[in-house]
């Protein structure tokens, strides 16, 4: 075979006819690339393929190669037994650890072997993944649970080099986690052994793309916003060449984030409608529900507001499917949008009631945002006992929230500017400009117009 062979081929090999089956051991013997992904895919180890493949070679007929596949074939079979029953006695293995104290967890996994296996290992990784948003100390705890199974396996029988792939993304799990807890020191170093680890690993594709998307995530973070759509380029290129477009999709809407935080909201509309045509509804509603309505916010901000109320009622269907969870987000929308097709009546209400659930949700940046598009509208209206009033009501309610002192500075100070009529629109964007940027970079500081 002059061209490898594709990878579904070489996944199917032990099945596929005798003479295609001659034709791949051939094409095996000569090339160490395609032995290498098939031990990755197959968890074998290379030296044994290279063992039973290398004495063949060319003139070979396919009758020559049966011995071969059968011992090739009954060995991967053999693998393919012993994980289906790891995984399928993962679940099982779980549910009898999470029963005693946390604490004791990796004391209990260093010496029961029976945790020792890669199923185990792979399970703790998806729940760590499962949980990391919702409570990501939990999600850490977990990827740092699966390293130490990883010290107890065998790389006779897993392959080393495997190893270190699987390695390679608990620590990236680790960084992710940390990320979300705020250590972003510890995140740093977390996806410095990821990497450090891939680099000893197969070389498999989609456990780079993976690692790096989740590392722009902390870049990003960082604010080192052009490394980190660096690193997405390269994720994304790597899920489109392995045909996983949801993947590709999800980092082109991180990369479309970035471009928001830095104001070029054209840039984020051209990758957020990619992303759209990318993204499985099917298997993350709530991705494209997102993506919708960050999209929805960047058509705002560039003032296409037919655009963003059609898309608005195509994005109907989920936002009822995850209705509480972003209600008052969507009405805080449909404000925005009535607001500027100059509904001038409908947007006030809208405003009013969103700020109404912020509150009582105890959001305090969004309370704030809506509050100061609710004093834009009245600063253009020239109704300044409302404005006054509003004003009034805001440092009461964020001094007891969690927003940061620079934030409060900035609404003080609309404040004073109500309280000595100099208050406008154009003020209150600029105040609420300071304040989206502020929620993503405490660091920001407030500077007082001239």
């Amino acid at each position: 075979m002059r061209i490898h062979p594709h990878d579904l081929l070489l996944q199917e090999l032990p099945s596929v006819c005798a003479e295609t089956r001659a034709k791949c051991l051939e094409h095996l013997a000569r090339c160490s690339e395609c032995r290498e992904k098939l031990s990755s895919w197959r968890h074998t180890p290379a030296s044994t393929l290279v063992a039973q493949i290398l004495p063949f070679g060319r003139g070979k007929t396919a009758a020559d190669y049966e011995p071969t596949l059968d011992n090739l074939s009954r060995s991967l079979r053999s693998l393919e037994e012993v994980y289906g029953r790891e995984r399928e006695g993962a679940p099982r293995l779980y549910a009898e650890l999470v029963q005693h104290p946390i604490e004791r967890n990796t004391l209990r996994v260093r010496n029961c072997p029976r945790f020792h296996t890669w199923g185990f290992c792979e399970h703790l990784l998806e729940r760590s993944r499962e949980l990391n948003f919702q409570d990501p100390a939990a999600g850490e705890g977990l990827a740092l649970l699966a390293i130490e199974v990883l010290d107890h396996l065998d790389p006779s029988l897993y392959g080393a080099e495997s190893l270190e792939d699987l390695r390679a993304r608990a620590w990236s799990y680790v960084g992710n986690s940390r990320r979300v807890q705020g250590d972003l020191q510890g995140a740093e170093e977390a996806f410095a052994f990821a990497l450090s680890f891939l680099r000893m690993g197969t070389g498999e594709p989609m456990e780079k793309a993976m690692i790096l998307d989740l590392k722009a995530s902390l870049l990003t973070r960082q604010r080192r916003f052009s490394n980190a759509q660096s690193l997405l380029r390269r994720a994304a290129a790597i899920f489109l060449e392995l045909g996983e477009t949801h993947r590709a999709g999800r980092s082109l809407v991180k990369m479309a984030t970035v471009h928001s935080f830095v104001g070029e909201h054209e840039r984020a509309i051209f990758l957020r409608y990619r992303a759209l045509k990318l993204i499985d509804p099917a298997r993350e509603p709530r991705l494209v529900l997102v993506t919708c309505q960050n999209l929805i916010d960047d058509l705002i901000e560039t003032g296409q507001f037919m655009a963003a109320q059609k898309l608005l009622a195509k994005a109907k269907p989920f936002y009822k499917k995850f209705t509480p969870w972003l209600s008052s987000t969507r009405k805080w929308i449909e404000g925005k949008i009535a607001r500027g097709l100059r509904q001038t009546e409908k947007a006030e209400a809208l405003f009013l009631s969103t700020r109404s659930e912020f509150i009582t949700e105890g959001a305090a940046y969004e309370t704030a945002l809506v509050s100061l598009d609710l004093a834009s509208l009245y600063a253009e209206q020239g109704r300044m006992a409302e404005l006054k009033r509003l004003a009034e009501e805001m440092i009461p309610i964020f001094s007891s929230r969690q927003i940061h002192r620079e934030a409060l500075a900035a609404l003080d100070y609309w404040r004073q500017a109500v309280e000595s009529e100099r208050a406008c629109a154009a003020l209150a964007a600029g105040v609420a400009a300071f304040l989206k940027k502020a929620q993503h970079n405490p660091e920001l500081r407030f500077q007082r117009p001239e």
